[in-house]
């Protein structure tokens, strides 16, 4: 008899059940919901870019010709310089910073430890929450200033590595951290040195991971404005050399062309003059984030073809 009253038919819900998918639905829904809510800035961000920028990308000078002299009233016109000038810049930027950073991620890793890991964790920690405008001002001040040299992108491109650096350690740090501690050992119980483990199993394992740091790294720093503005400034014509005058870029011509949108607005008789500038602006934002987006598709290609990924 007591069996029987203890027992319960399979079917029937233990109690506390109901409780506990109503806080399931309720978590689920909050989550939800905030995903929602933070696609809508992103959404409207988006929209609005795109809408207000599709008409200077479909110019047919706009990826083959320079600002040049034009003003804020003539049309025509293109964002060559700019493109060329940011790609280069970037491009000098992550060539000095992607090698630094790896082998500092890599080293607090798989070897830091005592006061020299302690203090290069503390130092890649102000360099996280260094404002750029630090950074911009302690290139010049070293190399224009005491070294006399002149305006061009490659400081910019020096400020630009030490925003850089801490995005990708930070990355390849939580990368190689998420590497199974039994492929390290099993690698040393063949007799494989530490550091060909290293670059044989761990990296491998980790490199999608550390491919998506570096394209963060990049997108952190392509749009930044303090530098370009301190240590080269704008120009409307190209400049592809990085080591000699002021140089173009994406994020100054943006600049340049919000400085023009209330400018003349009407001519001597009254009539309401026509203005490029906003049309300009939105097609740079537009081109800097389709370049951003880019540099993601092409790391996530890289990323599934590599070895390990397959």
């Amino acid at each position: 008899m007591t069996a029987a009253l203890n027992s319960r038919p399979a079917l029937q819900a233990a109690p506390g059940t109901g409780l506990r998918k109503a806080k399931n639905s309720l978590a689920a829904g909050l989550v939800t919901g905030s995903f929602l809510l933070a696609l809508v800035p992103l959404v409207w961000l988006l929209w609005t870019v795109i809408s207000k920028g599709a008409r200077a990308l479909g110019a047919s000078q706009w990826f083959t010709s320079d600002l040049g002299t034009r003003t804020f009233s003539d049309s025509g016109g293109g964002a060559l310089g700019a493109i060329v000038g940011t790609l280069e810049e970037v491009a000098l930027c992550a060539v000095i910073a992607v090698p630094i950073a790896l082998l500092v991620g890599v080293y607090l890793v798989e070897y830091g430890r005592g006061w020299l890991a302690r203090v290069t964790t503390f130092m890649v920690d102000i360099l996280t929450g260094i404002p750029s405008i630090v950074a911009a001002v302690f290139i010049y001040a070293v190399f224009l200033k005491a070294l006399g040299g002149q305006f061009a992108g490659v400081w910019a491109s020096l400020a630009l590595v030490m925003l850089m650096i801490p995005v990708v350690v930070r990355t390849t740090e939580e990368m190689l951290k998420l590497v199974p501690n039994e492929l390290r050992e099993a690698s040393y119980a063949l007799g494989v040195p530490k550091w060909k483990t290293i670059m044989k199993i761990v990296l491998p394992t980790a490199f999608s991971g550390i491919i998506t740091g570096v394209v963060l790294g990049i997108a952190r720093v392509a749009g930044e404005t303090a530098p370009l503005l301190v240590l080269v400034k704008y120009t409307p014509h190209t400049n592809g050399n990085l080591f000699n005058g002021f140089q173009g870029s994406l994020p100054l011509m943006i600049k340049d062309q919000v400085n023009n949108l209330g400018a003349g607005t009407t001519n001597f008789d009254g009539t309401k003059q026509a203005n490029f500038a906003a049309e300009r602006m939105w097609g740079a934002a537009l081109t800097l984030i389709i370049i951003i987006m880019l540099l993601n598709v092409i790391a996530r290609l890289v990323a599934r073809r590599s070895k390990i990924s397959n």
